[in-house]
C-alpha cells in the first residue's frame, strides 16, 4: 500500500500504527494526521532512533499495512 492510501484512510490506519508503535500517544497520532514525515519524526523522537532507522520502520509499516 502506498502512503497516499494510508493517508486517505488515516482513521483506520491509526489503530495499526498504535499497535506497531505503542509508545506513540493519541495526541501524537492526531498531530501526525496521516503525514508520513511527521510519523517518521515522532517515531524517531519517541524511540530515540536515528532518522534512517525511523524511516526504515515507517517504510516497513507502509509495505505491510492492510488499512
Amino acid at each position: 500500500m502506498n502512503w497516499d492510501q494510508i493517508q486517505g484512510k488515516w482513521k483506520q490506519a491509526k489503530g495499526q500504527v498504535k499497535q506497531r508503535w505503542g509508545d506513540l500517544t493519541d495526541d501524537d497520532l492526531d498531530r501526525v494526521d496521516g503525514k508520513r514525515e511527521e510519523l517518521v519524526g515522532r517515531v524517531q523522537e519517541r524511540y530515540g532512533v536515528a532518522r534512517d532507522e525511523a524511516e526504515r520502520q515507517v517504510q516497513e509499516f507502509e509495505s505491510s499495512c492492510n488499512c
